[in-house]
């Protein structure tokens, strides 16, 4: 089956009301809860642009997804940790990382590593600083584009998604990430600066899929840090709708002083504010792309 298009959902649009993005606010389904779990559709959260909301948006996108039946694992792909911090855990002491699981330390497992979060259906792989020195390290193993999915292979039964949130680079660790990805999602701060880069990573995601990964997809360009105030993110937005078209989610993350918020406690906005208007807008970001992506058979 494939996915639902634009202009069924604009049909399903109650009086034809605008979105932030000047396109018809579309009705998203209900998702339905699967009836089994696995094999996982792995999407890698890319931007080589530090602060544009990829941990937060693989953190809350996640949550959101869990809510409605999904079984979710989390990537912490990233050696600053942001993701296991945002989550509430200290990657600092932990033992066995991510990194332990590239470098394939003979007395390290996968279920030693993989951690359970306080949101129900959704689990977590994290790293720490050691991470640093995984490209190193792999510039010289054989078949290092192709580290990280030697990982996941025997986790994807287990899970419906797969979310890894990559470092602000384009370096052999987010390489890693595309090349076992089914799917990219994109997100843009919107702020002039942020636009700069964009040719540049779909450059770096052209090469992986002529090169490493012919099956990869872009999901979308998700609009972040949006304040519908000022005439600049509305300039902004209107940019990357000019140059992306539907390839830009219907959905856009607000800004919000709730989203650091829910990070200093540890917790996915959706458990720390379910009510707020940023949980509103990632259970719609987990409504739009459940929509989007074809049918599981």
């Amino acid at each position: 089956m494939t996915a639902t298009t634009d202009a069924t959902w604009a049909a399903q649009t109650p009086g034809g009301t605008l979105g932030p993005t000047g396109r018809p606010r579309p009705v998203f389904p209900d998702p339905l809860v699967p009836e089994r779990h696995g094999p996982a559709r792995i999407v890698a959260m890319v931007n080589q642009k530090g602060g544009v909301g990829k941990t937060t948006t693989t953190i809350n996108l996640g949550a959101a997804l869990a809510e409605v039946g999904q079984r979710v694992l989390l990537v912490d792909f990233d050696p600053q940790g942001a993701l296991s911090v945002g989550l509430g855990i200290d990657p600092r002491p932990l033992d066995a990382t991510v990194y332990d699981l590239l470098m394939e330390e003979p007395d390290v497992t996968v279920d030693e590593v993989l951690l359970s979060t306080s949101v129900e259906d959704m689990d977590l792989l994290p790293s720490n600083i050691f991470l640093s020195g995984a490209e190193i390290r792999l510039v010289n193993e054989v078949a290092r584009e192709y580290a990280l999915q030697r990982i996941l292979e025997p986790l994807v039964d287990g899970y419906d998604i797969v979310l890894i949130d990559c470092q602000p680079s384009l370096g052999l660790l987010t390489v890693n990430a595309l090349t076992c990805a089914q799917s990219v999602i994109i997100p843009l701060e919107c702020e002039f600066f942020a636009l700069r880069g964009v040719a540049l990573l779909m450059e770096s995601i052209t090469k992986v899929q002529e090169r490493l990964n012919r099956k990869l997809e872009i999901d979308g360009l998700l609009a972040t840090m949006y304040d519908p105030r000022t005439l600049h993110a509305r300039e902004v937005l209107q940019t990357i709708m000019q140059g992306f078209g539907d390839k830009v989610f219907h959905t856009v993350i607000n800004r919000t002083v709730r989203f650091p918020d829910a990070t200093l406690a540890g917790e996915p906005i959706t458990q720390f504010d379910p009510t707020s208007m940023g949980a509103t807008a990632y259970r719609d970001l987990a409504r739009e792309l459940l929509a989007r992506w074809p049918a599981r058979v």
